[in-house]
């Protein structure tokens, strides 16, 4: 039976791939392409956030030239450079950026797809079901991304339910206090509390309780709150000023 997470771009695990090299030539003319928020979450849990746009590139995949499509995943993750990538291609990618749908990303730095695990994308809390270079964009709707949309890279430890939950870590000021609530979506996009998390602030650390939240007493300023825990996917940082 074929998995959702088997149709998405970091996700078909075959041995053997090569390694892609953008150009500055973008693959597609016309318009502006839109600059997102990407995260890439290695193994180690150590993570990279970028704005990155989303302009069309050109990578090498045994020895072809193919050019990857403008606001697409794939394009944003060739541009903000997050180290080797390792692309394999299943369709026939060439120089038009329309057969580029059977790209998908095998490795990036030293992660490699193994067996039935490997790298997958997520567009805001749901899983990406279309390649990342797919004309049709990330869920094959005809829509690509847009401008402002989070992005998240990971390595995908597939179990029965699907891959880890990725976190959102969402933050209430109060006085002296940030309240963080920390939810945890799997790929479907579905929602649940997370205990156990911590949830970091400056210098401060808190343990989410069971009913997902943590509370950080702070001195007045802004910081950068984000949410962790072992085995799922970190949260991207989000900004809050203490009053």
């Amino acid at each position: 039976m074929r998995s959702r997470r088997s149709r998405s771009a970091g996700v078909l695990l075959m041995a053997g791939a090569a390694l892609a090299a953008a150009v500055a030539a973008p693959a597609e003319g016309g318009g502006r392409a839109p600059v997102i928020q990407q995260m890439v979450v290695f193994r180690s849990g150590n993570a990279v956030t970028k704005r990155v746009s989303t302009r069309g590139v050109h990578v090498r995949v045994h020895g072809k030239r193919c050019a990857v499509p403008s606001r697409t995943a794939l394009a944003a993750l060739v541009r903000s450079r997050p180290g080797r990538i390792g692309l394999r291609d299943f369709g026939s990618c060439s120089r038009r950026a329309r057969d580029g749908a059977g790209l998908f990303v095998r490795r990036i730095r030293n992660d490699r797809n193994r067996g039935r695990n490997g790298w997958v994308y997520k567009i805001g809390k749901k899983a990406a079901t279309a390649g990342a270079a797919d004309p049709t964009g990330p869920f094959g709707t005809g829509r690509r991304l847009r401008r402002g949309q989070r992005v998240v890279w990971f390595y995908c430890v597939l179990r029965s339910g699907g891959c880890q939950r990725a976190l959102s870590a969402r933050v209430t000021p109060e006085p002296g206090t940030l309240v963080v609530k920390v939810v945890g979506y799997d790929d479907n996009g579905h929602g649940a509390l997370i205990e156990g998390a911590t949830v970091k602030a400056g210098s401060a650390t808190a343990l989410t309780g069971a009913d997902g939240r943590a509370r950080l007493v702070l001195p007045s300023g802004s910081y950068e709150v984000y949410a962790k825990k072992e085995g799922l996917v970190r949260s991207f940082s989000e900004r809050a000023e203490v009053p």
